[in-house]
Order: C-alpha cells, then sequence, then structure tokens
C-alpha cells in the first residue's frame, strides 16, 4: 500500500462558527481551492442505523469529496444506490486496501463514519484506523473514545505527519457558558427538528428542509447539534452529547444567537436528537430549552417496533410523542416526517394519509417525496417568509 505518497497537508480553517476545540476546526473549506479527498469506515452497518455518520455523509458533505466507503458487505455496489435508490458513482470496497488502491488521486481523510452506542473502537476497527495513518490520511473520529488521548495513535500520527480530529471532544468548562435567555434577541423563526427515537432521519430532514429552503429563495441556517453534521461541513453547530449538562442549552442559545447575528438569517432550522420520550436520552430537552423553537417538524418511523439499541422498549405513539413535544416547550408540532424504512409504496401513501388526517397537519417523507411539502409546512405556519416569485420550481 506504498506505491502512492498520500501524506495529507490539508490545514482544517479557523475561520468556523462551530463550536469545537482547536482540533475540530471543520468548516467547509471555502478557502481552499480543492475540497479534501476522503475514504469512509462503515464495515458492516452501511445504510443501517449504526453507519448513519457515513449515512449522511454519502447524502450530503461540502467538507469532503468523498471517493469511497468500506463496508464488505457491500462491496461492489454503487453507495447511493444501496441508501436511496439513486446512484452517485462512489463505490463501496471491501476493505481499505481495495479502497487505497482504486483510488486515482491522494486520500486525505479516513472517516470513521460509524456510531455506536457505546462510542467505543472495536479492536478490528482500530488497527484500520492505524493502517489509514500509515497511508497518510487525516483522522476523523466522531466516537467518545478520543484518539488524541491515546498514546499509540498520537506516537503514529506524529510519526507519518498527520492530524486526528476528535469531533466530540469537549472544550474547557471555563469556556462553557450558562443559558442566559438571549434568544428573545433572535426575530426569525426557528424550527426544531425532532423524533419519536435515535437513528430516525432527523438530520437528514433537517439537511433536506433547509436545503429545501435555500433553493425556494430564503437566507437559512441549520444548526448541527451533533458529530455528523459538524463532520458534513455544518457552519453552525455543537455536539450535544459531549457538553455538561448544565451548559447544554446555554451553549446552544449561543450558537443560535451568533448564526442569527452574523448571517440575518429568514429562518433557523435546528437538528434534533434523540427522543423527548426515551428515557436514555436527555440531548432532545436540551435542544427544545436551548433553541426555544417556534414550531417542530416530527420524524417519525411507522414500522419500527422497538427503540434502536433498545429491544425491550417499545416506541412511542406519535400522538403521546406530540403531545409531549408541546407540552414541554410550548411550541406546537406543524408537520410530521416518515421514515420509511421496512415499508413499501402502499404502506408509505397509507400512513401519509392516515396521518394528515389524524393530526391535521401536512405529511410526507424527505427523502421520497417532493421538497415542497417540507417547504409548505413551513409557509402554512409562518406566511410572511411566502416568495412572491420563488426561486424553486
Amino acid at each position: 500500500m506504498n506505491k502512492k505518497s498520500l501524506k495529507a497537508d490539508v490545514p482544517f480553517s479557523q475561520q468556523s462558527h462551530v463550536y469545537n476545540n482547536e482540533q475540530n476546526q471543520l468548516n467547509s473549506f471555502m478557502e481552499l481551492d480543492v475540497v479534501p479527498t476522503a475514504i469512509i469506515y462503515c464495515e458492516a452497518n452501511f445504510t443501517k442505523s449504526d453507519g448513519k455518520t457515513a449515512n449522511g455523509l454519502i447524502r450530503q458533505s461540502s467538507n469532503f469529496r468523498i471517493l469511497s466507503v468500506i463496508d464488505s458487505e457491500m462491496a461492489g455496489l454503487d453507495s447511493g444506490y444501496v441508501l436511496d435508490n439513486k446512484r452517485n458513482g462512489i463505490p463501496i470496497y471491501s476493505s481499505l486496501n481495495e479502497a487505497f488502491e482504486m483510488a486515482n488521486e491522494p486520500v486525505n481523510f479516513f472517516i470513521y463514519g460509524l456510531a455506536h452506542s457505546n462510542g467505543l473502537l472495536s479492536t478490528i476497527d482500530r488497527q484500520v484506523m492505524l493502517e489509514a495513518i500509515t497511508c497518510g490520511m487525516n483522522i476523523v473520529n466522531g466516537l467518545h473514545q478520543y484518539l488524541n488521548d491515546d498514546p499509540e495513535f498520537i506516537a503514529v500520527s506524529k510519526k507519518y505527519g498527520v492530524s486526528l480530529y476528535d469531533i466530540r471532544r469537549p472544550v474547557n468548562k471555563s469556556k462553557l457558558q450558562v443559558f442566559r435567555n438571549i434568544l428573545k434577541e433572535v426575530s426569525c423563526p426557528r424550527v426544531a427538528i425532532m423524533g419519536t427515537d435515535c437513528a430516525i432521519g432527523k438530520r437528514t430532514t433537517a439537511v433536506t428542509l433547509s436545503n429545501a429552503l435555500t433553493r425556494y429563495g430564503l437566507k437559512v441556517v441549520f444548526i448541527a447539534t451533533g458529530q455528523t453534521g459538524i463532520i458534513q461541513g455544518s457552519p453552525y453547530g455543537l455536539v450535544m452529547d459531549s457538553i455538561t449538562a448544565q451548559f447544554c442549552p446555554g451553549e446552544l442559545e449561543a450558537v443560535i444567537h451568533r448564526a442569527y447575528k452574523i448571517e440575518q438569517p429568514d429562518i433557523i432550522i435546528i437538528e434534533g436528537q434523540g427522543a423527548l420520550s426515551h428515557p436514555a436520552f436527555s440531548t432532545s430537552a436540551m435542544i427544545l430549552r436551548g433553541s426555544a423553537p417556534h414550531a417542530v417538524i416530527l420524524q417519525h418511523a411507522p414500522h419500527r417496533k422497538e427503540r434502536v439499541d433498545f429491544k425491550d422498549m417499545p416506541m412511542p405513539k406519535l400522538s403521546s410523542e406530540i403531545e409531549l413535544i408541546e407540552s414541554f416547550a410550548e411550541t406546537k408540532v406543524i408537520g410530521i416526517c416518515i421514515n420509511h424504512e421496512a415499508m413499501n409504496e402502499m404502506d408509505l401513501e397509507e400512513y401519509i394519509y392516515r396521518y394528515s388526517k389524524d393530526f391535521s397537519v401536512l405529511v410526507t417523507d424527505a427523502l421520497s417525496r417532493s421538497s415542497m411539502f417540507l417547504i409548505q409546512m413551513i409557509l402554512i405556519e409562518f406566511p410572511h417568509l411566502r416568495i412572491k416569485r420563488p426561486t424553486l420550481q
């Protein structure tokens, strides 16, 4: 694997407005002539819930130009086709060696595309990541296990002149902000994308909605609240589950307030995490408090019977989640987005019709339906945002 020189000398910009420490300055690389290349590692989990970081990067990435995905179970297939039934020309390979050999250009980054519930590296994954370093690739790591605290990773990265980026590494507590109720100075609408479970499509819907509203002609700010959104290139965001709970609402409102003052957007879209009803996660409550959303779009998977990674925990009813959100945050659910996992077209149509009738809101699927349905959710609730001659047809 040494036939190419892949020493990665692409620096991360220091201009990002993302909440991160000095080692996690990920942004859109706007100042670079060439977007850095990357290989995504997602062994045995691409398209699955634990592969959500890889899934998200295949759907959108402004920080990186993705060359390939590593997953031996899907080797030989097109990543866009297996993920969304839309070919994108990004192949899936069986190993790092194959992905490296098939690349016809230097590979700048190795992205760990898995998001395990325990947040730790397996022995095999660790070896693959170390091998990537010997090939001259910078490492982007979204786990709770920090490579910059690992003597072996530190030594190998220094030897090969590459950098390690721990996206979830928390900042010094002395720099954290408590809640100050400063969103009263943010006059534009704030919409949070919440869900009934983790790994259910909240970020995908939030990004799709943000892009659709931008094409419509509005100025939109997307606030990322997890590691995948930061890696994708969101210029404003923070990794909520890496922040001490006491400071979560304050840090989130600070990012939103900063984005508003700098960008002066028409609307702000906030990515949700977990589910408010989920006993294993508290970030949903923090996001609702810290963003004080004027409205919520709720993501739900009708055919999902149990919570992801919690086989003895049944999914909540859509009605109960709506009631919980609206009473907890003094907001309203203005639309429902369906995750169509394990569903055929007939199932999807049935649930769209049923939920529209039961809850009297617009219902759609962000991945398989026109983005105009998402736009209409916003325009019905905030009619002042309607543009007489939109750019989106």
